[in-house]
């Protein structure tokens, strides 16, 4: 056995074992304070891995019972409106039957009975452009509206809703673009630097748009360019050589894109100004026409919006002045689809058309329908009970898939849906979350350990002292 003083080996082992049961006792506290035993990709690299997939998975499906719900009251809204339409089907039905009886009805008996069968096709005409689920309208055939471009040459994007030029769009169509008056940049020219090497007016500063740049009298056009193109992100202006001078352009075209420039100093000399305008266009989408205006509610010169918040976005060249009409894209009318699902492709989708007076109980009887009947004769009453027969059956049927849908497909899915989230939550729990009894124990067992490491740290650094036995010996 050898006794040293400079080198303790006794000390440098404690320490070193104190250090290890310190970090441990750290992560210990650290797992029981959050309750997670993964707090780093270091404390379980495979875990964490497993653990965010898990948690993304079960975040889609928390949000897709959410749509499944939102479905669920989408449909019981349309069904409510159904239901009324139904009860005014019944009272038609009534009037018809009272109506057929002819021989005891007077005159003003049967104008009244019209009367109110005309009441009632209104209604049912009512509500069907008025029910709505947010600002999406349910039963005027437009729910599933949906529209894509053609033409990526003349439009970038084509968002159509389910109203056009004031009426609910109920058909396929093709998205007609009109003759454009094209949008304007604004700018500034000066005119005094007509070439790259012409020199500044005169030694100073000018501002563009706020952002200011400085200039000695040896500076040219060329190096004015230059410090404003760099800026040009800030300043949302780009300067080049233009054919009657140094001009300064706005980046976005139209009303929105400002050139504002302070040259106090005379650096640019005079300046002319090109005033900024919006594109506007006419839109057809089957016969019927809207105007299109850009720089409406925030959007640039180039995005264009009508009365019924449609929108378009013109590409560079499209905002050109075409003086011919061109196809530039396509009005799908079909069903809305729900996202009912965590993953990709998984929907579901409800078609409803549209119910309106004029479009129930067609094929009855030639030529008929909710909207035209007539209870003044007796083959007019007798043909109207047939017509609303029809019809009943018609919007029986249309709850009757909304029915189905809600019951068999939605609530279905919110049920399988719960069962995954709880099952896979469960998984999630069992990687990431702490086991408080457990870790409790580890947790006493390294308190002690560093207490006792402390100890026997403090034993073994007294341990050189003995030398100095030998030494006064």
């Amino acid at each position: 056995m050898s006794f040293r003083i400079n080198t303790n080996v006794n000390a440098m082992n404690a320490m070193r074992n104190l250090g290890t049961t310190s970090s441990e006792f750290s992560k210990s506290i650290t797992r029981l304070s959050t309750g997670l035993k993964i707090n780093s990709a270091a404390d379980d690299p495979a875990g964490l891995i497993q653990a965010k997939k898990l948690g993304s998975q079960i975040g889609g499906i928390t949000q897709a019972i959410t749509n499944s719900q939102d479905a669920v009251n989408y449909s019981k809204t349309a069904e409510g409106a159904f239901e009324e339409v139904n009860k005014l089907l019944n009272d038609a039905r009534t009037l018809a039957v009272a109506a057929s009886n002819g021989a005891t009805q007077t005159a003003s008996q049967i104008q009244a009975n019209q009367s109110q069968m005309a009441s009632i096709a209104s209604s049912i005409t009512r509500i069907s452009t008025t029910t709505q689920f947010g600002s999406k309208k349910l039963l005027d055939g437009s729910s599933g509206v949906t529209s894509a471009v053609s033409d990526s040459t003349k439009v970038s994007s084509l968002n159509i809703g389910g109203s056009f030029a004031g009426a609910a769009l109920t058909a396929n169509a093709t998205v007609t673009l009109g003759a454009v008056t094209a949008a304007v940049q604004a700018s500034k020219t000066s005119t005094a630097m007509t070439a790259l090497t012409a020199a500044v007016s005169s030694a100073g500063s000018f501002t563009v748009n706020g952002t200011t740049f400085n200039f000695t009298s040896a500076a040219t056009a060329d190096d004015v360019i230059k410090s404003v193109n760099q800026a040009s992100s800030q300043t949302g202006v780009t300067a080049s050589m233009g054919a009657t001078g140094l001009t300064f352009t706005a980046n976005e075209y139209g009303s929105t894109g400002k050139v504002n420039i302070t040259d106090a100093n005379g650096v640019l000399g005079a300046l002319t100004s090109t005033a900024a305008s919006d594109a506007h266009v006419t839109v057809s989408i089957g016969s019927a026409t809207a105007l299109f205006t850009g720089s409406l509610n925030g959007n640039g010169g180039l995005t264009l919006a009508d009365a019924d918040g449609n929108t378009l976005t013109l590409t560079a060249s499209g905002g050109n002045t075409n003086t011919t009409a061109a196809a530039v894209g396509q009005v799908v009318v079909g069903s809305s689809t729900f996202q009912i699902g965590a993953n990709a492709g998984q929907t579901a989708s409800l078609s409803l058309g549209n119910y309106s007076a004029s479009n129930l109980g067609t094929g009855a009887v030639s030529g008929l329908n909710m909207s035209n009947l007539d209870l003044t004769t007796a083959a007019g009453a007798s043909n109207a009970i047939s017509v609303i027969d029809k019809a009943i059956d018609d919007v029986s049927r249309a709850r009757g898939q909304i029915g189905n849908f809600q019951r068999n497909v939605l609530e279905s899915n919110i049920r399988t849906l719960g069962v995954a989230k709880e099952n896979l939550s469960s998984s999630l729990s069992s990687i990431q979350d702490t086991d408080v009894a457990e870790e409790m124990t580890k947790y006493t067992k390294l308190q002690i350990l560093q207490q006792a490491g402390m100890s026997v740290l403090g034993q073994a650094n007294s341990a050189p002292q003995q030398v100095l036995n030998l030494l006064r010996g």
